[in-house]
């Protein structure tokens, strides 16, 4: 593998995603679904931008990294508000995918897994709307870092 760069190493997701102690969460879902919402809440908590609306992704050493778009940078939608400069990281490494959905099934009864870049990533769904969404995201990430087989 040679040092450059090609496209194959990179992607950009219609995603939101935030840093918890170094290791990145990246949330995914339809627009409207909660993202910065869940996002916002998380930051309450300690967690720290990444980016907001779109991801940057890159592959090096095996490894995922998240990065903000330049022009996304530092900025969060907040509904009904409006656009927020925050404090941002770039480059943390993905741990853990939080897919949206208004109805996450009780029990997965499969560990929950996506492939970005050919690399297999763990993912829980959660509605964000819920009041324990935030401690559910940060459970399932503690999980991962923890070396647990599945979410």
């Amino acid at each position: 593998m040679s040092n450059n760069s090609d496209e194959s190493d990179q992607l950009k997701m219609h995603a939101t995603a935030v840093a918890i102690s170094g290791a990145g969460l990246m949330i995914c879902g339809k627009s409207g679904s909660g993202k910065s919402d869940l996002a916002l809440r998380l930051i309450d908590r300690g967690a720290t931008l990444i980016s907001d609306d779109y991801v940057d992704i890159s592959r090096a050493n095996g490894k995922l990294f998240l990065s903000p778009p330049a022009s996304l940078a530092g900025k969060l939608e907040v509904r009904s508000l409006g656009i927020f400069e925050q404090e941002h990281l770039s480059r943390i490494p993905l741990k853990l995918i939080v897919k949206l959905s208004e109805s996450p099934d009780r029990f997965p009864m499969d560990k929950q897994t996506m492939i970005l870049l050919g690399i297999t990533m763990p993912f829980c769904t959660l509605d964000a709307m819920e009041n324990s969404a935030t401690i559910k995201a940060e459970l399932a990430l503690q999980r991962i870092l923890q070396g647990a087989t599945g979410i």
